[in-house]
């Protein structure tokens, strides 16, 4: 039965799941990668059932796996019906956002402080990766290169906490822009990284702070959080035609 589980043939970098071998781990690892990736979207059920069958493993593994990235607040476990991928709400998304801005700060500052020759090497191999993926069309895994160059770098910061922090909140991040992202697809996401590693190397912790903080602007600016943009009350979206008839007009 575990004979079928293998690692993930790419591992996540920064996802020491990904590496571990053990069960659990690699389970977690490639349901985080799907997540990074926006493979499953938001709201997705995720079928202990069916995922034992495709990991092959038994459900006792699947709900650990389903725990661990419930903690991270990427998956939603409900009582008697099962889990799903988590669908952040308008307000949950702009206090990740929020989240983000402050941890993305620290972990830049520290970075500039910590920063090896060898991790830069290692940030801007990423950063051709990402462009390389958009250039070729897979998009997916763009976007997954580009949330694990913000973990390989709360690594490079040195911060254990803030590592942890941060994984939560990039996977969260990848949630809330396959559901809230509006018709611009475009990414410079590689352009961005690279400036922010050079101002990182030159140990400009003011430059590379404002280069950060722009980088969380470009992606917030693709993102439709006006809650009143859309709704399901079907009285509240033709309340412009029940306004009409009250005053006498035409629909």
């Amino acid at each position: 039965m575990n004979e079928q589980l293998q690692p993930l043939k790419k591992p996540v970098r920064a996802t020491k799941a990904g590496r571990s071998g053990t069960q659990d781990d690699i389970v977690y690892a490639h349901i985080f990668e799907a997540i990074l990736e926006q493979r499953l979207a938001p709201g997705t059920k995720l079928s202990e059932e069916a995922l034992g069958e495709i990991f092959g493993v038994s459900r006792t593994i699947i709900r650990r796996a389903l725990s661990r990235l419930a903690h991270e607040s990427v998956v939603l476990l409900r009582p008697n019906r099962g889990a799903v991928v988590a669908s952040p709400t308008v307000e949950e998304a702009r206090q990740v956002f929020f989240s983000r801005r402050m941890v993305e700060r620290a972990i830049t500052e520290l970075a500039v402080q910590h920063a090896t020759a060898e991790q830069l090497n290692e940030l801007r191999q990423m950063v051709r990766e990402e462009r390389d993926s958009f250039s070729r069309g897979d998009r997916g895994a763009g976007i997954r290169l580009s949330g694990e160059f913000h973990l390989k770098l709360a690594e490079v910061a040195g911060n254990a906490p803030l590592v942890s922090f941060q994984r939560s909140l990039v996977s969260q991040t990848s949630l809330i822009i396959a559901q809230y992202e509006s018709g611009n697809r475009s990414h410079c996401s590689y352009d961005e990284h690279l400036q922010l590693i050079d101002a990182i190397e030159a140990g400009d912790a003011q430059q590379a702070v404002a280069l950060m903080m722009h980088h969380m602007d470009h992606i917030d600016t693709k993102l439709n959080l006006d809650e009143d943009s859309a709704s399901d009350d079907l009285h509240a979206v033709f309340s412009h035609l029940l306004q009409k008839k009250k005053a006498g007009g035409k629909g």
